[in-house]
């Protein structure tokens, strides 16, 4: 064994029903970045010639996992903010330059270091809450060449930090304004070339598309997803969100991982996630920050057993929160949650949104060795306080990073 976690207070959240509950003193052997044994003290052979690192009975969890942000992306739209704060209507800040576009501008006209130097920032704030694993989508640059820039430089923000990244190809977020009144041209730009391209730098590893009345219709994304199939990736949609279009369904019976946002989404389309084993990833940030009523089915998705994922959205435009503490807290609070949910929602059921469950999101033999190691007593904590320093130390891979 490299090294053993001794005198930790862990919270599993093993899919079993004592996931959530707090196990005591317990010891936790670490081998080639993997979690190779669990248990009490006198449970191991011999603690002689093996580096102990006392966790003096702090809590541990999973490391936590953030499963759809916009990290990579330059300029700022905090101007629109107070525009829209002080009755400008958005239509009109769009005419103007603003909106999606104006980021879209500011991030072609931004090199890769320059992208990463924006970015960084952002991730260590999602890193001072736990986070160890993030996705990251493009969808700010709607070229090829743009397109896949995002891609890079989300890649290589693991160079700069001790965090797993999965990348995400949106390039169908909106449509660019070279292509203004040509959707169908342009979606098929995205199959023809930007997908290929994609998957043969291998630059990601899901598909994505917005899937709305403002994006790309159901035709249109099942286009995109039968192309990033064709190219071994996996698809995950922006759907339900503003209207019921029926893009869940659609996804969910295509093999989608997750769909995202999904407020609007009726019984017929909670069946189909069921079903389908996808996982419905909810994104309160957003809901708060355009003030939105419509709340997500969390009750249809009880019933119906449909697992729940929570992530922050990180955007410019709708969601520009770097902590998923918080959007635990927002769960509980704004969807009535409850903290074993949310917690579930950024660990296990996180994983699966990113096709991880077998490797990440529990505390489990054999699973990767990504944990969280916190100065609380007990799990619920996690989305009952926000802006306090917790983390003490977080394992990436087998490897300890230490908060301070």
């Amino acid at each position: 064994m490299d090294f053993i976690l001794s005198n930790a207070n862990i919270v599993t959240m093993s899919t079993g029903p004592d996931g959530y509950q707090v196990l005591n003193n317990q010891y936790i052997g670490i081998e080639k970045g993997k979690i190779k044994q669990i248990g009490a003290k006198e449970e191991f052979s011999s603690l002689d010639h093996v580096k102990v690192i006392n966790c003096q009975n702090k809590l541990v969890t999973p490391g936590l996992i953030d499963c759809h942000t916009h990290l990579v992306f330059a300029g700022n739209r905090a101007n629109e903010f107070e525009q829209r704060l002080t009755g400008v209507p958005y239509e009109q800040i769009a005419k103007s330059g603003g909106g999606i576009l104006s980021t879209v501008r500011s991030t072609r006209n931004a090199s890769e270091s320059e992208l990463c130097e924006l970015a960084l920032p952002r991730l260590q704030g999602l890193i001072r809450d736990g986070v160890t694993t993030v996705e990251i989508k493009s969808g700010y640059g709607l070229t090829l060449e743009d397109e896949l820039k995002m891609l890079r430089v989300a890649r290589q923000l693991e160079q700069h930090e001790r965090i797993n990244v999965s990348t995400t190809l949106l390039a169908a977020h909106a449509l660019p304004p070279e292509y203004q009144n040509k959707a169908d041209q342009y979606i098929d730009h995205v199959c023809d070339t930007i997908i290929p391209q994609a998957a043969e730098e291998q630059l990601a590893d899901y598909v994505d598309v917005f899937c709305e009345g403002i994006g790309f219709n159901l035709e249109q994304t099942q286009k995109v997803f039968e192309t990033a199939k064709q190219y071994g990736l996996g698809i995950k949609g922006h759907t339900e969100q503003l209207s019921n279009l029926g893009g869940s369904a659609l996804a969910a019976n295509m093999g989608a991982s997750s769909v995202d946002h999904v407020e609007y989404l009726d019984e017929a389309g909670v069946k189909a996630l069921a079903h389908n084993h996808t996982v419905a990833t909810l994104l309160p940030g957003a809901f708060y920050f355009l003030r939105e009523t419509q709340l997500p089915p969390i009750e249809l998705l009880r019933k119906h057993n449909v697992p729940m994922a929570i992530a922050t959205d990180f955007n410019p435009g709708t969601s520009p929160f770097a902590s998923l503490t918080m959007m635990m807290n927002m769960a509980c609070t704004l969807f009535r949650l409850t903290p074993e949910e949310a917690l579930r929602g950024v660990t296990v059921h996180a994983a699966q949104a990113l096709g991880l469950n077998h490797s990440k999101g529990q505390i489990v033999t054999g699973f990767d060795a990504d944990l969280a190691i916190w100065d609380i007593e007990h799990p619920a904590d996690l989305s009952y306080q926000v802006g306090i320093p917790r983390l003490h130390a977080r394992l990436v891979n087998g490897e300890v990073c230490y908060a301070a």
